[in-house]
């Protein structure tokens, strides 16, 4: 389906739909955008209605200036719901994209069927730790990586790369940039998408900002929804071990671990990945 923008909270947010069934909202994580999710979207409409959106202040959606907040991100995902008529939806996060949507069920319980949480974590640091120097860690690191790809795009992706896939699929990665991986994707498709719509700096600090908002550890017992924590076995900037703390803070939630996969699980691993979530959502 091509894309389309509904009004959301006085800004313009750009959403897809894929499919026909029960609604599935599909949020992508830090600099990303909606695309991002390419590996999932067929096979999920085969059995679902996808939503892909990108966030505010990423893709095709406007990007205002204010404070960008977990809080906000939450509202807009209400508002394109609000917007497409939808009462409640299955609702699935990657990365920052779980942060919000774990505030999100907190904060709209009655508005979530399942939800998926992948590759995220509930907070930089358990509450009532200092989060200044990780905060300005994280943005020094978005900010360098940004203007190494508007420098040399191909190579500063792959070098980038190198800490969100495991070892041996990225040196795949490194020697083949054309192969498509799982027929879907190839390393050029994913630069391509970094150059043309890829954040700027402006953008980056506003994400950031909000993921300092970020902290559920108190909270998380109060999702009552049937959850399903998705952790990667090799996933170095959110590791397993805070999907098994989730997986203990949140009652009804199942936990399960992607082999032999970094970070970017949701294309690594696309068929396994899809696979645990359509059986999650249909059982």
């Amino acid at each position: 389906m091509t894309e389309q923008f509904a009004d959301v909270n006085g800004i313009k947010i750009c959403y897809d739909i894929h499919g026909d069934g029960d609604p599935v909202i599909l949020i992508h994580g830090f600099s990303d955008r909606k695309e991002h999710w390419r590996a999932q979207v067929g096979a999920l409409s085969k059995h679902f209605k996808v939503i892909r959106m990108d966030n505010r202040g990423t893709g095709k959606s406007d990007r205002p200036d204010g404070e960008y907040t977990m809080e906000v991100y939450a509202s807009d995902v209400a508002g394109l719901m609000d917007s497409l008529g939808m009462e409640k939806s299955h609702i699935i996060g990657h990365s920052l994209g779980g942060m919000i949507a774990q505030n999100f069920a907190i904060l709209y319980p009655n508005r979530i069927n399942k939800l998926i949480l992948v590759n995220t974590f509930p907070g930089l640091k358990p509450p009532g730790e200092p989060i200044d120097d990780a905060i300005e860690m994280y943005k020094e690191s978005a900010f360098a990586s940004q203007e190494a790809i508007e420098k040399d795009p191909l190579n500063a992706f792959i070098n980038g790369a190198k800490s969100s896939y495991s070892r041996n699929f990225w040196k795949i990665m490194r020697e083949e940039p054309k192969k498509k991986f799982h027929g879907i994707w190839s390393v050029e498709d994913l630069v391509e998408e970094k150059v043309k719509f890829g954040p700027t700096i402006k953008d980056l600090s506003n994400q950031a900002h909000a993921l300092s908002t970020h902290n559920t550890y108190e909270r998380l017992n109060e999702i009552k929804n049937k959850v399903l924590i998705l952790s990667a076995e090799k996933d170095k900037s959110c590791p397993k071990t805070m999907g098994e703390k989730m997986h203990e803070l949140i009652p009804n939630s199942k936990f399960e671990v992607i082999e032999g996969a970094g970070h970017q699980s949701i294309l690594e691993k696309a068929p396994e990945v899809n696979q645990v979530i359509i059986d999650f959502l249909k059982s």
